[in-house]
């Protein structure tokens, strides 16, 4: 039987400055926490396959989902249906920050991008594949 893993998710998300780390993969979901910079952004993008949850632990951001854009800050959360074209932008003073579900997972598991530029490289260069099996 496998044991209980546990995470207070806001104080996990808040800890981390990273843009984006993978803290659990499953066979068919993933848990990651994201940080976006004063001005940053996630970056315009569609998931073929995989269904998106975000919350939102704090800072003031945009959701831009289907050409649509509605304000999001702490407590709010947004679900990306698969196929859906998609960008969140802090445009707060302080970090837009975090956690999401991926299903299927999206990024290799235990990865740890700083930078948006970093998590951008690792995409491009094929070393940001989630697990096949």
């Amino acid at each position: 039987m496998a044991s209980v893993i546990h995470y207070t998710i806001a104080t996990e998300a808040e800890k981390s400055s990273d843009f984006r780390r993978v803290l659990w993969t499953g066979k068919n979901t993933q848990l990651v926490i994201m940080t976006i910079p004063p001005g940053g952004e996630i970056g315009e993008e569609v998931h073929e396959d995989i269904d998106q949850i975000l919350t939102f632990v704090s800072g003031t951001g945009e959701a831009r989902i289907s050409g649509s854009t509605k304000k999001v800050a702490q407590g709010d959360l947004v679900v990306v249906p698969a196929g859906t074209k998609h960008n969140f932008v802090n445009t707060g003073e302080n970090p837009l920050i975090l956690y999401t579900v991926y299903g299927p997972p999206e990024h290799a598991d235990g990865a740890v991008h700083r930078t948006k530029e970093e998590a951008d490289e690792a995409e491009e260069s094929g070393k940001d594949e989630p697990p096949t099996s």
